[in-house]
């Protein structure tokens, strides 16, 4: 070999090392951070007919793309069981445990308890206006939790505008980068780092809907849902919604709440379209068929209550189209002037509408005594005379057919209705604190698994040692070579 040759070897060698510390540098000053790509540089031989040396073909960025697509899979069904979860945990605690004070068992409890109290001396006015204050205080909860609901529902509906925006963006972005990869592509230039981006912009959509990515060439990409819908190929589709402002139990997908278009054209929402799996999916689900069903349960309820404390048999102050002891707020009034009962027809939000009936009895009002002499009554009659408050507490306790059609057929009493109700709510909480510790310890695993083929700082500090070694070799080569040269000119 010439002096020429070991010279441009040694020279290659040494600017093959200054970009490898170039690239090990940048590994460990990126170690953690997010969807960074472990670069590695690849080297070849020098081309035949030249004097050898190492040529440099460029910088590699190392991801598995089976990890990734995996893992972003599991980002899906980790987002879509984590929104599932937070709605029945907030749910179930507004509803409160069957034996926390001011929950809705106990509420409904400490109404019978009143009755019974006042059934037992209905002389005393006391009992009565205690009567009072606990049947407000129930239909307050029913109220309450049917405002929590729709605003459960609205709080999804918000979040779906802005995770439809965030969609959208993000896919400007991507084609943005698209091409800004394809003429890196053609020029060969360093497309590393608009890699890093890409990976980070898809990793940040990753929970609110799973993606399907497909490698296109020269480096481009195309992003679809796993369900097939296409949010990028060659250009971003564009995803419609129309966010509701102010939703009540009566609105429903298509009729006042609005679904997805994708590029103009409808798709299913929720956990059965094109955008199934994702956190997106779980608000769809929760303003259209968890809150909902919730929302009928409590409407039930409120409805029986309504219907079974009529007491027509016992109060004979009661006619045929008279509201009882609780009336629905938007109800009109009856044939005989008197607030009118509630409309089992008009069931839906009855939970949001049900009222003490405080034109006849309120709590504080001094009027507490028609709860024993009757709703309509013009005047207090005989103090001992519990015939209609035990009627009353009679209508919590019966065992009956429900009249809703949100506890089927099974007879029950109120009392029995509140209490499943609150453990059907329990339950759903269970089920679904179950599936997401199932979700988040599949989606760690596959964070770990992506991590351990991530930077490894110790790998790299020895792969720095390496390099040195390397450079400082190819530097005693040249130096050779310089003492070598200087002879033959002193000759």
């Amino acid at each position: 070999m010439s002096l020429s040759g070991a010279l441009y070897n040694a020279f290659s060698g040494l600017r093959a090392n200054t970009r490898a510390a170039n690239v090990v540098s940048t590994n460990i000053s990126n170690a953690t951070t997010e969807s960074y790509g472990r670069r590695s540089l690849e080297l070849s031989p020098g081309s035949a007919g030249t004097s050898g040396g190492v040529r440099i073909d460029g910088v590699v960025r190392n991801v598995d793309p089976v990890v990734l697509a995996d893992r972003r899979l599991s980002d899906a069904s980790h987002g879509y069981g984590n929104s599932i979860y937070t709605f029945n945990t907030r749910f179930e605690a507004a509803v409160g445990d069957s034996n926390a004070p001011g929950s809705l068992v106990d509420r409904s409890l400490a109404f019978e308890n009143a009755l019974l109290t006042a059934a037992s001396n209905p002389a005393a006015t006391q009992r009565l206006e205690m009567v009072a204050q606990t049947a407000d205080a129930l239909a307050d909860k029913l109220n309450t939790l049917s405002d929590g609901i729709q605003t459960a529902r609205e709080t999804a509906d918000h979040t779906i505008g802005h995770q439809v925006e965030r969609i959208n963006d993000t896919m400007r972005s991507l084609e943005r980068i698209n091409d800004r990869v394809l003429k890196a592509f053609n020029t060969g230039g360093d497309a590393t780092s608009l890699l890093d981006e890409r990976q980070r912009l898809l990793d940040g959509i990753s929970e609110i809907v799973p993606l399907r990515v497909v490698q296109r060439e020269q480096g481009q990409i195309s992003v679809y849902t796993r369900s097939g819908a296409t949010l990028l190929d060659m250009s971003a589709s564009e995803i419609g919604f129309e966010p509701t402002g102010y939703i009540t139990p009566d609105m429903a997908l298509g009729s006042g709440l609005s679904g997805l278009t994708l590029n103009g054209e409808p798709i299913v929402s929720g956990d059965r379209g094109m955008f199934a799996g994702g956190d997106m999916a779980a608000q769809f689900d929760i303003r259209d068929r968890l809150a909902p069903a919730r929302q009928a349960e409590l409407d039930g309820l409120a409805s029986e209550l309504m219907q079974r404390l009529d007491n027509l048999g016992a109060d004979a102050t009661l006619v045929a189209g008279d509201a009882g002891l609780f009336r629905d707020a938007t109800g009109g009034i009856s044939g005989g002037g008197n607030p009118a009962a509630f409309d089992p027809a008009n069931e839906v939000g009855a939970a949001q509408r049900i009222r003490l009936n405080t034109d006849q009895v309120a709590p504080g009002a001094g009027n507490s005594w028609r709860l024993r002499d009757g709703m309509y009554a013009g005047a207090a009659g005989n103090v001992g005379d519990a015939t209609l408050i035990q009627a009353i507490a009679d209508a919590m306790t019966d065992v009956a057919p429900p009249a809703t059609a949100a506890f089927g057929t099974k007879p029950a009493s109120l009392t029995a209705l509140f209490g499943d109700f609150t453990g059907s709510v329990a339950g759903g909480r269970v089920t679904a604190e179950n599936e997401l510790s199932f979700l988040v310890a599949q989606n760690t695993a596959m964070k770990e698994l992506e991590l351990n083929q991530g930077v490894d700082t110790d790998a790299e500090l020895q792969r720095l040692m390496q390099i040195e070694q390397h450079y400082a070799a190819n530097a005693k080569v040249m130096s050779t070579v310089d003492e070598l040269m200087e002879r033959l000119l002193s000759i």
